[in-house]
């Protein structure tokens, strides 16, 4: 199936309830309607052009991980069938097909639940600046991408579009949620993390740290919006990691080394990318969706 940039959608008769930095939702007959398109953002900051057939991928793999992981959590989907989506939504079958989720409302916990396994990104710039991680201390002597003797759980408050994540300690986190709230979503968070890891090393990917979301149905804990995708997730390939140096990320690191090196002052609006950062943010993309899941198909 052929994908074109979807930047984003509109369809007359759908009820928008909100358009986030990737995704816009709508409400239908009581359930949501999930829609990747193919924005991307990075430093929080949507940019102006999108990455074609980048939708289709991350529903792809949360489907595929949503499924692995029912075990340890359920999720809020229902399906991804088109065919089965109610009558309003026929008349859009194929823009939804293959980028869209029928879900159940939950109510969103107010953080995001980052689990690391290995010592990158904001992680290791506060690590490297000698300030604590989300609150814990981690040993000395750590170099930049190493693993960490065990994965940790460093939350962060859960920004708007257009404003920026900000790590937050597990104190912080019980003052938002609850004690019992968190010490669920914190063990929860860690099983996923380390099961997916396992999963991820026998198609030669190391999942270095991951970012989750959960709310609450029906007073039970549930999965919700995506999951272990290239948009939440830094993947790497385990020969870079066993030949030392700097990982070629499976995820949109390529994007963000291009932002570094521009003078982008990391505020709207984002700059203009170019072709070529287009195209190698997709290949990366498709390679760990078809790493991990075996899906072939490609993207447009």
């Amino acid at each position: 199936m052929e994908y074109e940039g979807l930047m984003e959608s509109s369809f007359d008769g759908l009820d928008l309830v909100n358009r986030g930095k990737v995704r816009d939702v709508y409400q239908v007959e009581g359930r949501l309607l999930i829609v990747a398109t193919d924005r991307v953002s990075a430093f929080d900051v949507v940019m102006p052009n999108p990455i074609p057939g980048k939708g289709a991928v991350l529903t792809r793999m949360s489907v595929y991980w949503f499924r692995l992981m029912e075990e340890i959590v359920e999720n809020h989907l229902i399906t991804t069938n088109v065919d089965d989506y109610p009558e309003a939504c026929r008349p859009y079958s194929e823009i939804l097909r293959g980028r869209s989720m029928l879900v159940h409302r939950a109510e969103p916990l107010p953080v995001e639940c980052v689990v690391r396994g290995y010592l990158a990104g904001s992680g290791w710039k506060d690590y490297s600046g000698g300030r604590p991680v989300s609150g814990i201390d981690l040993p000395r002597g750590l170099k930049e991408f190493d693993r960490l003797e065990e994965p940790i759980f460093t939350p962060s408050t859960k920004a708007a579009r257009g404003m920026h994540d900000e790590p937050i300690s597990r104190e912080d986190m019980v003052d938002l949620v609850g004690v019992e709230r968190a010490r669920e979503v914190i063990d929860i968070s860690l099983r996923i993390y380390q099961r997916a890891s396992e999963i991820a090393e026998k198609a030669g990917i190391v999942i270095a740290d991951t970012k989750m979301e959960f709310g609450v149905r029906d007073g039970r804990i549930i999965l919700i919006d995506e999951l272990l995708t290239p948009d939440s997730s830094r993947f790497w390939p385990v020969e870079d990691l066993e030949a030392g140096g700097k990982p070629a990320s499976f995820d949109k690191q390529v994007l963000r080394d291009y932002l570094m090196s521009s003078r982008w002052n990391m505020e709207p609006p984002a700059p203009a990318l170019p072709d070529n950062i287009i195209t190698r943010t997709k290949e990366r993309y498709h390679e760990v969706l078809r790493r991990i899941t075996g899906d072939d198909e490609k993207m447009n």
